[in-house]
């Protein structure tokens, strides 16, 4: 074993695959998203999943102030939304988002996507974890999964 420092942490981490979303809030009628794959289920009853974000990114403002918001699980075909997403100045115009029940901003295309409510915020470290009651959902079984391992996509 080894002493942990933020090096061998993220590279140990990067050994862990994962599944890769984008999250998106819209703020008067303006679309944040960001690449995540701190994604995870909470609960199945009720449904809950939580994701988190680093205080300093770009949109934590954005998303700290939203109420509803799209989870949107990529499909392998996917990877160059996952690298728009995660710049700090995402590229917007090539998506044809579609509007949820709740003027959520979901991608097509996707493997899944869930359209949440977040019931609960809590800071940790250097990230805020946010906690999202599911309202609406859907998969796709034709599609396989973005998955990042290693830093890298499969």
């Amino acid at each position: 074993m080894k002493k942990v420092n933020i090096n061998n942490f993220k590279k140990t981490l990067s050994k862990f695959p994962t599944g890769i979303t984008v999250v998106c809030v819209k703020n008067n009628n303006k679309i944040y998203g960001k690449t995540v794959n701190s994604f995870n289920s909470l609960s199945l009853n009720p449904p809950m999943v939580l994701f988190s974000l680093g205080n300093r990114s770009s949109s934590i403002n954005q998303f700290s102030k939203a109420k509803f918001l799209s989870i949107n699980i990529l499909s392998s075909k996917q990877k160059k939304l996952s690298d728009n997403f995660a710049s700090s100045e995402p590229k917007l115009n090539m998506i044809n988002f579609i509007e949820g029940k709740n003027k959520t901003s979901i991608i097509p295309g996707c493997i899944a996507n869930l359209e949440c409510k977040i019931i609960d915020k809590i800071k940790k470290g250097d990230h805020l974890i946010f906690v999202c009651k599911i309202i609406e959902l859907q998969s796709d079984d034709k599609l396989k999964p973005l998955i990042y391992f290693n830093s890298k996509y499969f």
